[in-house]
């Protein structure tokens, strides 16, 4: 039997935020993941593989209609099957550089599938069957989540896939329907159009993204539509039909939609289903999700629960800060969890989105007083250099105060761009005023310049 005073079973980002900063704080702790090769479904299955896909189809349109490099690339064609090769060399490289992380603050790292059996004690059984027992005074559950499969819909068939077998397919689809316009099933659209598959994006709701800016859904909806991808609102499925070359799907509304592929991108579930939480009385939600609270502490206090298994917001930044807070609670008992309340959002569509803070909607529900600075791309001398025009940058600001109150930006750089204005708007006043970037001198010509456009915009709407 092997001791510990902190165990955290899972390597992604919340797991390792939480070994790192419970490690650097003087505890002896060790991480447990059942996988091979660490970091996570971060790692392997979702955010680096998609951005790396992302990136290089980016890339690619960008030579395309380049004016001046187009007569070399009339013929040629990248494949889906390129690209996942060159994601394959950055996962390698993600995996080596993290596992030195551990290896440089002496944290084990064990191989293995971990199984409560009781609350101090867990059950650790490796690939080749060998069972030991590991006990520690606090474990942190940073197991993340799998998407969802409704037991109706045929996985095993190879032209129904979901955000984990979209990366194993071995061609460009012709044609594939994407079910779920969440933020997976949006990138997705954006990556195979610009392949030139035709996409079929359908889900059960009157608008994608609805937790975004109105001006922001509208344009994504616009630009989505405007590259040829087929947009269907309001629409549940009846049924998915396989066959040898194609798949059905079917709507409750009669409509049925035929395409090579099927991707299934409607929720995700937590891995929670083998970790023996009835040992111990943890009880899982609907979603296989585990409820925290505001220290993440499950209902059994020494057990933490940090990631992608306890649901919003879902995102490997926020999931690293939540795995440093659970840690920071074990070794001291305190919690900054109101740091990551205003967390930013990266959408990796084609144009990008990102944003923070409210949106005019929900000022406007609460009664608040705002303004709206605007710059756009395609003022902006950068913008025109690169050839990237689409997009704007938004700032929502209080008309007393002149305090940024959100910041929502969509086009070229947009995850980047938001973090200039990320770090005023967490200043408290005086620092937070729009007038700093009216009277602020940027590098010309850049995009950043765009909170200058924006911020001179909004002042005149006061005048």
């Amino acid at each position: 039997m092997r001791r510990f005073e902190v165990v955290v079973i899972g390597s992604g980002p919340a797991g390792e935020g939480a070994a790192m900063t419970a490690a650097k704080r003087g505890k002896n702790v060790a991480v447990i993941d059942k996988q091979d090769d660490i970091g996570g479904g971060c790692v392997h299955w979702g955010t680096i593989p998609s951005k790396v896909l992302r990136h290089g189809i980016q890339e690619y349109v960008a030579f395309r209609n380049n004016e001046l490099l187009r007569p070399a690339f009339a013929h040629v064609q990248v494949e889906y099957p390129d690209l996942l090769k060159q994601a394959e060399a950055v996962i390698a490289t993600q995996v080596r550089m993290r596992r030195r992380f551990y290896e440089r603050n002496n944290v084990p790292v064990l191989d293995g599938h971990a199984r409560f059996v009781d609350t101090q004690t867990l059950e650790l059984t490796t690939a080749s069957g060998s069972v030991e027992h590991v006990t520690a005074d606090h474990f942190v559950l940073a197991v993340g989540s799998r998407p969802y499969r409704p037991a109706d819909i045929d996985f095993t068939h190879p032209r129904v896939l979901d955000s984990d077998a979209v990366l194993q397919i071995k061609e460009t689809p012709k044609s594939i329907t994407v079910f779920g316009a969440g933020v997976i099933g949006c990138e997705y659209a954006s990556i195979f159009r610009n392949l030139d598959s035709k996409v079929n994006l359908v889900h059960n709701r009157d608008k994608l993204l609805s937790f975004l800016d109105d001006e922001i859904i509208d344009a994504l909806s616009y630009h989505l539509r405007d590259q040829g991808v087929l947009i269907r609102h309001n629409e549940d499925y009846d049924r998915v039909e396989t066959f040898d070359d194609h798949v059905l799907l079917h709507s409750k509304s009669g409509k049925v939609i035929r395409s090579d592929y099927l991707l299934w991108a409607a929720g995700r579930s937590g891995n929670t289903d083998k970790l023996g939480l009835e040992n111990v009385g943890i009880t899982p939600n609907s979603r296989s999700q585990i409820n925290v609270n505001g220290s993440y502490q499950t209902d059994v206090p020494h057990i933490y629960a940090v990631g992608d298994v306890v649901g919003r917001p879902g995102l490997a930044s926020a999931s690293y800060d939540q795995g440093r807070f659970a840690a920071t609670h074990i070794v001291d008992g305190t919690c900054d969890r109101h740091l990551i309340e205003q967390i930013p959002s990266g959408i990796y569509t084609s144009p990008e989105i990102s944003c923070v803070g409210p949106t005019e909607r929900e000022l406007t529900e609460q009664s608040i007083p705002y303004e709206v600075g605007h710059a756009q791309f395609r003022s902006l001398a950068r913008a025109q250099i690169v050839n990237c025009r689409v997009g704007m940058l938004k700032l929502l600001f209080h008309r007393e105060t002149y305090a940024i109150l959100g910041i929502h930006c969509f086009g070229y750089q947009a995850a980047e761009i938001l973090h200039i204005g990320q770090a005023i708007m967490a200043q408290p006043s005086p620092v937070n005023d729009i007038r700093y970037f009216a009277n602020t001198t940027f590098n010309y010509p850049t995009m950043a310049e765009a909170y200058r456009v924006a911020a001179l915009n909004g002042l005149n709407r006061l005048a």
